[in-house]
Protein backbone atom coordinates (compact mmCIF):
# COMPACT_ATOMS: atom_id res chain seq x y z
CA UNK A 1 0.00 0.00 0.00
CA UNK A 2 2.93 2.21 0.95
CA UNK A 3 4.78 1.52 -2.19
CA UNK A 4 1.76 2.29 -4.23
CA UNK A 5 0.91 5.49 -2.30
CA UNK A 6 4.82 6.58 -3.24
CA UNK A 7 4.39 6.06 -6.84
CA UNK A 8 1.72 8.62 -7.09
CA UNK A 9 2.12 12.20 -8.26
CA UNK A 10 3.01 14.30 -5.17
CA UNK A 11 0.43 17.00 -5.57
CA UNK A 12 -2.10 13.96 -5.38
CA UNK A 13 -0.09 12.16 -2.33
CA UNK A 14 -0.43 15.15 -0.43
CA UNK A 15 -3.73 15.75 -1.97
CA UNK A 16 -4.95 12.70 -0.18
CA UNK A 17 -2.93 13.27 3.38
CA UNK A 18 -4.58 16.51 3.81
CA UNK A 19 -7.75 14.47 3.61
CA UNK A 20 -6.93 11.84 5.44
CA UNK A 21 -5.74 13.98 8.26
CA UNK A 22 -9.11 16.13 7.84
CA UNK A 23 -11.43 13.38 7.42
CA UNK A 24 -10.43 11.96 11.30
CA UNK A 25 -10.27 15.15 12.76
CA UNK A 26 -13.92 15.94 11.28
CA UNK A 27 -14.73 12.72 12.58
CA UNK A 28 -13.64 13.27 16.62
CA UNK A 29 -15.11 17.43 16.43
CA UNK A 30 -18.43 15.95 14.86
CA UNK A 31 -18.72 12.87 17.51
CA UNK A 32 -17.37 15.30 20.56
CA UNK A 33 -20.25 18.02 20.02
CA UNK A 34 -23.08 15.25 20.33
CA UNK A 35 -21.32 14.03 22.99
CA UNK A 36 -21.33 17.51 24.99
CA UNK A 37 -24.92 18.31 23.77
CA UNK A 38 -26.57 14.72 25.25
CA UNK A 39 -24.66 14.19 28.03
CA UNK A 40 -24.69 17.39 29.34
CA UNK A 41 -28.56 17.11 29.07
CA UNK A 42 -28.59 14.04 30.60
CA UNK A 43 -26.93 15.71 33.62
CA UNK A 44 -29.59 18.30 33.47
CA UNK A 45 -28.17 21.49 32.10
CA UNK A 46 -30.48 23.69 30.44
CA UNK A 47 -30.14 24.74 26.44
CA UNK A 48 -29.13 28.49 27.55
CA UNK A 49 -26.21 26.41 29.71
CA UNK A 50 -25.50 24.01 27.17
CA UNK A 51 -24.90 26.69 24.74
CA UNK A 52 -22.42 28.08 27.00
CA UNK A 53 -20.37 25.50 26.66
CA UNK A 54 -19.71 25.92 22.98
CA UNK A 55 -18.63 29.63 23.94
CA UNK A 56 -14.81 29.72 23.97
CA UNK A 57 -15.07 27.20 21.15
CA UNK A 58 -16.71 29.42 18.86
CA UNK A 59 -14.84 32.28 20.50
CA UNK A 60 -11.42 30.70 19.67
CA UNK A 61 -12.59 29.66 16.28
CA UNK A 62 -12.69 33.63 14.97
CA UNK A 63 -9.54 34.29 16.62
CA UNK A 64 -7.76 31.22 15.39
CA UNK A 65 -9.05 31.76 12.25
CA UNK A 66 -7.70 35.33 12.00
CA UNK A 67 -4.36 34.57 13.08
CA UNK A 68 -4.29 30.97 12.14
CA UNK A 69 -3.57 32.12 8.21
CA UNK A 70 -0.94 34.12 9.39
CA UNK A 71 0.92 31.13 11.29
CA UNK A 72 0.02 29.02 8.09
CA UNK A 73 1.52 31.54 5.89
CA UNK A 74 4.77 32.13 7.88
CA UNK A 75 5.47 28.72 9.22
CA UNK A 76 3.93 26.38 6.72
CA UNK A 77 0.36 24.62 6.29
CA UNK A 78 1.63 21.19 7.70
CA UNK A 79 2.71 22.39 11.20
CA UNK A 80 -0.80 24.71 11.49
CA UNK A 81 -2.42 21.66 10.82
CA UNK A 82 -0.43 18.95 12.76
CA UNK A 83 -0.59 21.54 16.04
CA UNK A 84 -4.61 21.36 15.72
CA UNK A 85 -4.39 17.50 15.50
CA UNK A 86 -1.90 17.68 18.60
CA UNK A 87 -4.37 20.11 20.14
CA UNK A 88 -7.81 17.79 19.51
CA UNK A 89 -5.74 14.76 21.33
CA UNK A 90 -5.26 17.53 24.26
CA UNK A 91 -8.64 18.33 25.14
CA UNK A 92 -10.04 15.01 24.40
CA UNK A 93 -8.27 14.08 27.38
CA UNK A 94 -9.21 16.82 29.05
CA UNK A 95 -12.45 15.95 29.22
CA UNK A 96 -11.77 12.47 30.15
CA UNK A 97 -11.46 13.35 33.77
CA UNK A 98 -14.45 11.78 36.13
CA UNK A 99 -17.62 13.33 35.89
CA UNK A 100 -17.36 15.16 39.30
CA UNK A 101 -14.43 17.15 37.86
CA UNK A 102 -16.32 18.12 34.52
CA UNK A 103 -17.13 21.84 35.77
CA UNK A 104 -18.76 24.19 33.18
CA UNK A 105 -15.17 26.06 33.54
CA UNK A 106 -13.08 23.41 32.57
CA UNK A 107 -15.67 22.05 29.97
CA UNK A 108 -15.16 25.38 28.54
CA UNK A 109 -11.73 25.52 28.28
CA UNK A 110 -11.03 21.97 26.63
CA UNK A 111 -13.52 23.09 24.26
CA UNK A 112 -11.85 26.36 23.84
CA UNK A 113 -8.84 24.08 22.90
CA UNK A 114 -10.76 21.89 20.40
CA UNK A 115 -12.27 25.53 18.90
CA UNK A 116 -8.55 26.78 17.98
CA UNK A 117 -7.57 22.81 16.96
CA UNK A 118 -10.69 23.02 14.47
CA UNK A 119 -10.01 25.97 12.65
CA UNK A 120 -6.41 25.08 12.42
CA UNK A 121 -6.90 21.97 10.55
CA UNK A 122 -9.45 23.21 9.13
CA UNK A 123 -8.11 26.33 7.88
CA UNK A 124 -4.62 24.67 6.89
CA UNK A 125 -6.92 21.32 4.75
CA UNK A 126 -8.73 24.65 2.46
CA UNK A 127 -5.28 26.50 1.76
CA UNK A 128 -3.22 23.81 1.19
CA UNK A 129 -5.63 22.41 -1.60
CA UNK A 130 -4.79 26.29 -3.47
CA UNK A 131 -1.35 25.34 -3.50
CA UNK A 132 -2.16 21.58 -5.29
CA UNK A 133 -3.74 22.92 -8.22
CA UNK A 134 -2.45 25.19 -10.86
CA UNK A 135 -4.22 28.61 -10.48
CA UNK A 136 -5.78 28.47 -14.48
CA UNK A 137 -7.45 24.97 -13.61
CA UNK A 138 -10.62 26.89 -12.02
CA UNK A 139 -12.82 24.04 -12.32
CA UNK A 140 -10.60 21.38 -11.22
CA UNK A 141 -10.14 23.68 -8.27
CA UNK A 142 -14.07 23.89 -8.02
CA UNK A 143 -14.17 20.04 -7.63
CA UNK A 144 -11.37 19.52 -5.40
CA UNK A 145 -12.63 21.55 -2.86
CA UNK A 146 -16.55 20.26 -3.19
CA UNK A 147 -15.12 16.70 -2.74
CA UNK A 148 -13.15 18.08 0.45
CA UNK A 149 -15.78 19.61 1.58
CA UNK A 150 -18.49 17.55 1.25
CA UNK A 151 -16.65 14.26 2.22
CA UNK A 152 -15.58 15.97 5.44
CA UNK A 153 -19.17 16.77 6.36
CA UNK A 154 -20.53 13.32 5.27
CA UNK A 155 -18.03 11.89 7.93
CA UNK A 156 -18.79 14.77 10.32
CA UNK A 157 -22.32 13.32 10.25
CA UNK A 158 -20.94 10.17 10.85
CA UNK A 159 -19.52 11.75 13.83
CA UNK A 160 -22.37 12.44 15.40
CA UNK A 161 -24.29 9.53 14.89
CA UNK A 162 -20.46 8.05 16.52
CA UNK A 163 -20.91 10.48 19.33
CA UNK A 164 -24.29 9.11 20.54
CA UNK A 165 -23.91 5.56 20.18
CA UNK A 166 -20.37 6.11 21.67
CA UNK A 167 -22.14 7.71 24.60
CA UNK A 168 -24.83 4.70 24.63
CA UNK A 169 -22.07 1.77 24.65
CA UNK A 170 -19.16 2.98 26.35
CA UNK A 171 -20.03 6.24 28.49
CA UNK A 172 -18.71 9.65 27.82
CA UNK A 173 -15.17 9.07 29.37
CA UNK A 174 -14.51 6.26 27.14
CA UNK A 175 -15.61 8.08 23.84
CA UNK A 176 -13.17 10.64 24.51
CA UNK A 177 -10.35 8.39 25.28
CA UNK A 178 -10.85 6.29 22.40
CA UNK A 179 -11.17 9.26 20.17
CA UNK A 180 -8.07 10.66 21.66
CA UNK A 181 -5.87 7.49 21.02
CA UNK A 182 -6.92 7.43 17.50
CA UNK A 183 -6.70 10.56 16.55
CA UNK A 184 -2.92 10.29 18.27
CA UNK A 185 -2.08 7.73 15.54
CA UNK A 186 -3.37 10.42 12.78
CA UNK A 187 -0.81 12.84 14.27
CA UNK A 188 2.67 10.98 13.73
CA UNK A 189 1.77 10.18 10.21
CA UNK A 190 0.68 13.50 9.55
CA UNK A 191 4.17 14.70 11.20
CA UNK A 192 6.32 12.14 9.07
CA UNK A 193 4.48 12.36 5.70
CA UNK A 194 3.34 15.86 5.22
CA UNK A 195 4.98 18.10 2.73
CA UNK A 196 7.38 20.60 5.43
CA UNK A 197 7.06 23.78 3.27
CA UNK A 198 3.24 23.31 2.18
CA UNK A 199 1.65 26.42 2.15
CA UNK A 200 5.14 28.73 3.33
CA UNK A 201 4.73 32.12 2.15
CA UNK A 202 7.96 32.90 -0.10
CA UNK A 203 7.92 36.50 1.05
CA UNK A 204 7.91 37.45 4.43
CA UNK A 205 4.67 38.00 5.53
CA UNK A 206 3.66 40.51 8.21
CA UNK A 207 1.30 40.18 11.01
CA UNK A 208 -0.93 43.54 10.20
CA UNK A 209 -1.75 41.76 6.38
CA UNK A 210 -3.96 39.05 8.71
CA UNK A 211 -7.10 41.78 7.72
CA UNK A 212 -8.11 41.21 4.10
CA UNK A 213 -7.51 44.00 2.32
CA UNK A 214 -9.53 42.40 -1.02
CA UNK A 215 -13.18 43.95 -1.44
CA UNK A 216 -14.25 40.24 -3.23
CA UNK A 217 -12.82 38.69 -0.37
CA UNK A 218 -14.66 40.91 2.90
CA UNK A 219 -18.32 40.63 0.78
CA UNK A 220 -18.14 36.63 0.72
CA UNK A 221 -16.52 36.67 3.79
CA UNK A 222 -20.17 39.28 5.34
CA UNK A 223 -22.20 36.63 3.15
CA UNK A 224 -20.51 33.60 4.92
CA UNK A 225 -21.37 35.26 8.23
CA UNK A 226 -24.46 35.26 8.39
CA UNK A 227 -25.03 31.87 5.95
CA UNK A 228 -23.92 29.90 9.07
CA UNK A 229 -25.28 31.94 11.74
CA UNK A 230 -28.74 31.24 9.85
CA UNK A 231 -27.85 27.02 9.77
CA UNK A 232 -26.75 27.10 13.64
CA UNK A 233 -29.17 29.34 15.20
CA UNK A 234 -31.54 26.29 14.73
CA UNK A 235 -29.57 23.21 14.27
CA UNK A 236 -26.54 23.33 17.15
CA UNK A 237 -28.57 23.52 20.23
CA UNK A 238 -32.03 24.01 19.50
CA UNK A 239 -32.88 21.14 16.93
CA UNK A 240 -31.15 18.50 18.84
CA UNK A 241 -32.88 19.38 22.49
CA UNK A 242 -36.56 19.59 20.36
CA UNK A 243 -36.16 16.38 18.69
CA UNK A 244 -35.62 14.93 22.47
CA UNK A 245 -38.17 17.28 24.65
CA UNK A 246 -41.09 17.36 21.97
CA UNK A 247 -40.58 13.87 19.83
CA UNK A 248 -39.38 12.05 23.01
CA UNK A 249 -36.38 10.50 20.43
CA UNK A 250 -33.76 8.69 22.55
CA UNK A 251 -29.73 9.74 22.31
CA UNK A 252 -28.98 6.84 19.40
CA UNK A 253 -32.17 8.29 17.41
CA UNK A 254 -31.33 12.14 17.72
CA UNK A 255 -27.72 11.28 16.85
CA UNK A 256 -28.55 8.60 14.50
CA UNK A 257 -31.12 10.94 12.44
CA UNK A 258 -28.73 14.51 12.37
CA UNK A 259 -25.63 11.94 11.20
CA UNK A 260 -28.02 10.95 8.20
CA UNK A 261 -28.50 14.37 7.68
CA UNK A 262 -25.06 15.52 8.04
CA UNK A 263 -24.09 12.61 5.65
CA UNK A 264 -26.54 13.76 3.11
CA UNK A 265 -25.52 17.04 3.19
CA UNK A 266 -21.88 16.12 2.87
CA UNK A 267 -22.85 14.79 0.00
CA UNK A 268 -24.99 17.02 -2.26
CA UNK A 269 -21.54 19.31 -1.14
CA UNK A 270 -19.27 16.96 -3.10
CA UNK A 271 -21.70 16.88 -6.41
CA UNK A 272 -22.39 20.65 -6.34
CA UNK A 273 -20.35 21.04 -9.12
CA UNK A 274 -22.32 19.33 -11.13
CA UNK A 275 -25.91 20.73 -10.07
CA UNK A 276 -24.27 24.22 -10.53
CA UNK A 277 -23.46 23.57 -14.00
CA UNK A 278 -19.73 22.30 -14.36
CA UNK A 279 -20.08 19.75 -16.35
CA UNK A 280 -21.69 22.36 -18.97
CA UNK A 281 -18.42 24.27 -18.61
CA UNK A 282 -19.85 26.68 -15.95
CA UNK A 283 -17.95 28.12 -12.85
CA UNK A 284 -19.82 29.72 -10.09
CA UNK A 285 -19.49 33.72 -9.55
CA UNK A 286 -21.35 35.75 -7.28
CA UNK A 287 -24.81 35.41 -9.51
CA UNK A 288 -24.97 31.55 -8.23
CA UNK A 289 -24.34 32.78 -4.60
CA UNK A 290 -26.89 35.27 -4.88
CA UNK A 291 -29.30 32.94 -6.63
CA UNK A 292 -29.24 30.25 -4.62
CA UNK A 293 -28.74 31.82 -1.42
CA UNK A 294 -32.71 33.48 -2.19
CA UNK A 295 -33.41 29.53 -2.89
CA UNK A 296 -32.54 28.77 0.66
CA UNK A 297 -34.36 32.08 1.88
CA UNK A 298 -37.68 31.00 0.91
CA UNK A 299 -37.42 27.21 2.12
CA UNK A 300 -36.46 28.54 5.49
CA UNK A 301 -39.19 31.09 5.53
CA UNK A 302 -41.89 28.20 4.31
CA UNK A 303 -40.44 25.90 6.80
CA UNK A 304 -40.92 28.59 9.77
CA UNK A 305 -44.22 29.44 8.73
CA UNK A 306 -45.25 25.52 8.87
CA UNK A 307 -43.87 25.31 12.34
CA UNK A 308 -45.41 28.50 13.62
CA UNK A 309 -48.92 26.92 12.81
CA UNK A 310 -47.90 23.97 14.31
CA UNK A 311 -49.23 22.33 10.94
CA UNK A 312 -47.46 18.58 11.11
CA UNK A 313 -44.06 19.54 13.11
CA UNK A 314 -42.70 16.21 12.55
CA UNK A 315 -43.43 15.83 9.05
CA UNK A 316 -42.11 19.78 8.58
CA UNK A 317 -38.67 19.03 10.45
CA UNK A 318 -38.13 16.34 9.15
CA UNK A 319 -38.78 16.31 5.36
CA UNK A 320 -37.93 20.48 5.47
CA UNK A 321 -34.48 19.86 7.78
CA UNK A 322 -33.38 17.38 4.05
CA UNK A 323 -34.30 20.12 1.71
CA UNK A 324 -32.85 23.35 3.77
CA UNK A 325 -29.65 21.02 3.98
CA UNK A 326 -29.67 20.23 0.65
CA UNK A 327 -29.67 23.71 -0.80
CA UNK A 328 -27.63 25.05 2.32
CA UNK A 329 -24.77 22.73 1.28
CA UNK A 330 -24.83 24.09 -2.58
CA UNK A 331 -24.51 27.54 -0.96
CA UNK A 332 -21.74 26.49 1.52
CA UNK A 333 -19.85 24.47 -1.45
CA UNK A 334 -20.52 27.43 -3.69
CA UNK A 335 -18.52 29.70 -0.68
CA UNK A 336 -16.28 27.24 -0.35
CA UNK A 337 -14.68 27.79 -4.14
CA UNK A 338 -15.18 31.35 -4.42
CA UNK A 339 -13.16 31.88 -1.59
CA UNK A 340 -10.24 29.85 -2.89
CA UNK A 341 -10.74 31.02 -6.05
CA UNK A 342 -10.41 34.84 -4.93
CA UNK A 343 -7.49 34.12 -2.81
CA UNK A 344 -3.86 35.16 -3.37
CA UNK A 345 -1.55 32.32 -4.50
CA UNK A 346 1.52 33.40 -2.35
CA UNK A 347 0.40 33.02 1.08
CA UNK A 348 -3.25 31.74 0.80
CA UNK A 349 -3.85 30.84 4.13
CA UNK A 350 -4.04 34.54 4.90
CA UNK A 351 -7.05 35.10 2.99
CA UNK A 352 -8.82 31.28 3.89
CA UNK A 353 -8.01 32.19 7.32
CA UNK A 354 -10.16 35.58 7.33
CA UNK A 355 -12.63 34.39 5.58
CA UNK A 356 -13.12 31.32 8.34
CA UNK A 357 -13.20 33.96 10.65
CA UNK A 358 -15.93 35.36 9.17
CA UNK A 359 -17.57 31.52 9.23
CA UNK A 360 -16.52 31.20 12.69
CA UNK A 361 -18.39 34.74 14.10
CA UNK A 362 -21.32 33.25 12.31
CA UNK A 363 -20.84 29.75 14.47
CA UNK A 364 -20.94 31.85 17.29
CA UNK A 365 -23.75 33.99 16.88
CA UNK A 366 -25.55 30.98 15.92
CA UNK A 367 -24.79 28.72 18.78
CA UNK A 368 -25.29 31.44 21.41
CA UNK A 369 -28.67 32.68 20.17
CA UNK A 370 -29.71 28.40 19.14
CA UNK A 371 -29.45 28.47 22.98
CA UNK A 372 -31.38 32.01 24.62
CA UNK A 373 -33.75 31.77 21.76
CA UNK A 374 -35.20 28.14 21.91
CA UNK A 375 -35.40 28.55 25.59
CA UNK A 376 -37.28 31.35 25.95
CA UNK A 377 -39.58 31.40 22.21
CA UNK A 378 -38.86 27.85 21.03
CA UNK A 379 -37.65 26.25 18.07
CA UNK A 380 -40.10 28.17 15.39
CA UNK A 381 -38.70 31.38 16.63
CA UNK A 382 -34.80 30.46 16.16
CA UNK A 383 -35.88 29.36 12.35
CA UNK A 384 -37.57 33.03 12.04
CA UNK A 385 -34.17 34.48 12.76
CA UNK A 386 -32.44 31.95 10.35
CA UNK A 387 -34.60 33.30 7.74
CA UNK A 388 -33.65 36.90 8.29
CA UNK A 389 -30.03 35.64 8.30
CA UNK A 390 -30.23 34.10 5.09
CA UNK A 391 -32.22 37.04 3.51
CA UNK A 392 -28.85 39.33 4.34
CA UNK A 393 -27.04 37.02 3.06
CA UNK A 394 -28.55 37.23 -0.19
CA UNK A 395 -28.83 40.52 -0.01
CA UNK A 396 -24.80 41.15 0.31
CA UNK A 397 -24.44 38.53 -2.37
CA UNK A 398 -25.74 41.07 -4.87
CA UNK A 399 -22.29 42.43 -4.35
CA UNK A 400 -20.27 39.74 -5.10
CA UNK A 401 -18.07 39.95 -8.83
CA UNK A 402 -19.67 38.41 -11.86
CA UNK A 403 -17.60 36.57 -14.66
CA UNK A 404 -17.75 37.83 -18.32
CA UNK A 405 -16.68 34.10 -19.35
CA UNK A 406 -17.99 31.07 -17.67
CA UNK A 407 -15.75 28.60 -18.76
CA UNK A 408 -14.05 25.70 -16.48
CA UNK A 409 -10.51 24.04 -17.18
CA UNK A 410 -10.62 20.68 -15.46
Amino acid sequence: MLAKLSQLPNDVRQYMLVTFNYWNFTLTDGALRMLVVLHFHQLGYSPLEIASLFLFYEFFGVVTNLVGGWLGARLGLNRTMNIGLLMQVIALLMLAVPSANLTVIWVMFAQALSGIAKDLNKMSAKSAIKTLVPNEKQGALYKWIALLTGSKNALKGVGFFLGGALLALIGFQGAVISMACVLAVVFICSVLWLDKDLGKAKSKVKFSQIFSKSRSINILSAARMFLFGARDVWFVIALPLYLGQVFGWDHLLVGGFLALWVIGYGFVQSIAPRITGKTEGIVPDGRAAFGWAMILAVVTGIIAIALQFNWYPQLIIIIGLMIFGAVFAINSSLHSYLIVSYAKGDGVSLDVGFYYMANAMGRLIGTLLSGMVYQLYGLAMCLWIAFIFIMITTIISLWLPRRSTTTASI
